[in-house]
């Protein structure tokens, strides 16, 4: 079988995402330095594989992926991973409920007031107050569930939910905000920590 790559900087929650899975899976993946401060993935090459100029994006052979979500999703998939990636059909549905609801909802609560406060992209006070607030209560929705299942995101099995939503609890526990408390979410962190990739891929440092 070719090997495996993945086009990304380290730096990317995303490209993460894709890795820790990978390390979880035991898959041998080759990484290459794509984006910010490397290559350029505005280069024809990269956008022939992602049009939209974004990293990371999977190679397997002659074949591309992109979106990280996606990513794992395939990367399980390929190994044959039922316990990461269900196989039942209600449970592989909440599994890719909560993955669906990283990329969009939570995402979009924390991405003004990480970048500007992070990335340093100018926002106006008000705008960085309100990303704040929303960032924290989209995260004690997600405590909410976890302590709703005393275990993980989708019940006692650890799965993708947990991989994805792992990173971004992570960048809410390193970003230099005011947060509430919420200690199911810090259980649940610590849970996670024992698992092996977390330390390369999550609990690293990086923002």
């Amino acid at each position: 079988m070719p090997a495996l790559r993945l086009l990304g900087r380290l730096t990317s929650i995303n490209v993460r995402k894709a890795m820790w899975t990978a390390a979880l899976l035991g898959l041998d993946i080759e990484r290459e330095d794509w984006g910010a401060g490397f290559r350029s993935p505005q280069e024809p090459g990269y956008l022939a594989m992602n049009p939209n100029g974004l990293i990371p994006v999977l190679v397997d052979g002659d074949f591309t992926l992109w979106e990280s979500n996606s990513i794992c999703r395939y990367l399980a998939a390929r190994c044959g991973d039922t316990a990461l990636l269900p196989t039942e059909l209600r449970a592989r549905a909440r599994v890719e409920q909560w993955m669906d609801w990283q990329a969009g909802e939570l995402n979009n609560s924390w991405r003004v007031a990480f970048m500007a406060l992070v990335r340093g992209q100018p926002a106006a006070p008000e705008a960085i107050a309100a990303g704040v607030a929303g960032w924290n209560r989209h995260m004690a929705l997600l405590d909410g569930q976890l302590a709703r299942t005393g275990a993980h995101v989708c019940g006692e099995a650890f799965t993708l939910a947990d991989v994805v939503l792992g990173l971004s609890a992570q960048r809410w526990l390193n970003a230099p905000i005011e947060r509430i408390e919420l200690p199911a979410v810090q259980a649940w962190m610590q849970r996670l920590s024992q698992r092996p990739g977390f330390a390369d891929y999550v609990g690293n440092g990086m923002p």
